[in-house]
């Protein structure tokens, strides 16, 4: 099934090749969770700070257990430092 990544920031270098403006189209087998589909990516679960599910915030808790529907948005950012 088709679905969508999109990692912000630093998190970008988690990206597979050919991705696009911080994003690209990934096909994944059915019960892929969001944290399995980063898994799949290396990008380290300390460095996903904002999740969104297509524009739903995914707290750290259900992240191994919410499975991604075809079509859905998965949207990770880092934390951010600064003043």
């Amino acid at each position: 099934m088709k679905v969508t990544l999109k990692l912000f920031a630093s998190l970008g270098a988690f990206l597979p090749e050919g991705a696009e403006r911080n994003m690209i189209d990934l096909d994944v087998p059915e019960g892929t969770t969001i944290r399995a589909l980063l898994d799949r990516h290396n990008v380290p679960p300390q460095s996903c700070h904002l999740v969104l599910l297509n524009g739903v915030f995914q707290p750290v808790g259900v992240r191994p257990h919410v499975a991604l529907k075809p079509g859905d948005a998965l949207a990770v950012w880092p934390p951010v430092a600064g003043g």
